[in-house]
């Protein structure tokens, strides 16, 4: 599915958030002379598409006390990786996991974590829980700590001139 025209200027007005308001869909509807049911509908379509992944919270962890956050890096059996990585992104202080490369000889990881919390400890024993769950597929890690916060953004279309 390609977006039209009236698709991108949804995606343009909603890339940097929603309005904070008790209906952000029907602002952004307003804001585009649309109804508030197509924008809805619209953004479900591109969903179901894979045009929009998803449309999520993007918390300041550091504003909500969790200071500590630590990038895990994981060396994990690629025949295993998805379905561990799977289990490791469900639980609920990992903000995002994935799968990289590795760049061997240097780096042997294929597996990163987000994990979060208050003290690098219990980062550290928030990491012996991964560990459990990798088990034997596992065969070694590090943990990463953040030294700042880095403005977070996603892709964002450009505009076209007209």
């Amino acid at each position: 599915m390609k977006p039209d025209a009236i698709d991108r200027k949804i995606i343009e007005a909603t890339q940097s958030g929603l309005p904070l308001v008790a209906a952000p869909f029907a602002a952004v509807a307003a804001q585009l002379g649309l109804a508030e049911r197509e924008v809805i509908d619209r953004i479900e379509t591109l969903k179901r598409a894979g045009v929009i992944r998803r449309i999520a919270a993007a918390p300041n962890h550091y504003k909500l006390g969790m200071t500590a956050n630590g990038m895990s890096v994981w060396d994990v059996d690629d025949a295993q990786v998805d379905l561990l990585g799977e289990s490791i992104g469900a639980l609920p202080f990992v903000s995002h996991c994935y799968r990289r490369p590795r760049a061997l000889p240097d780096w042997p990881y294929n597996l990163f974590a987000m994990v979060h919390g208050q003290s690098r400890a219990e980062v550290h024993e928030k990491c012996v829980e991964i560990a459990g769950i990798l088990g034997k597929a596992c065969t070694r890690n590090d943990v990463l700590f953040s030294s700042r916060i880095l403005k977070k953004t996603g892709l964002r279309l450009r505009r076209k001139e007209d």
